[in-house]
């Protein structure tokens, strides 16, 4: 478990939380086109995301993904922000 004033990489945590959204069917980049999300709150989702100590099941639910799915892993620190999202607008 990683101290909590450690954050993670940011280029790992930044595919992350994109590949979590992909798989929940949210593309972020037409979020914060569509005003959605703004670009605060993107950088946020991935900040907290460098903070997540579930990074290695996280990372092994993403493989087991074969299809569109409407919620974030287990312990998602974003999972509220991407459920919210997920939903249909």
């Amino acid at each position: 478990m990683m101290p909590k004033d450690i954050l993670g990489d940011p280029e790992l945590h930044f595919w992350l939380t994109r590949s979590v959204a992909r798989v929940m069917g949210v593309n972020l980049s037409e979020a914060m086109a569509s005003g959605h999300l703004s670009a605060q709150e993107y950088s946020a989702l991935v900040t907290s995301c460098r903070g997540c100590a579930f990074v290695e099941a996280c990372t092994c639910w993403l493989a087991e993904q074969a299809t569109i799915t409407p919620t974030a892993p287990p312990g998602c620190a974003n999972a509220k922000v991407l459920e919210r999202l997920a939903r249909p607008q």
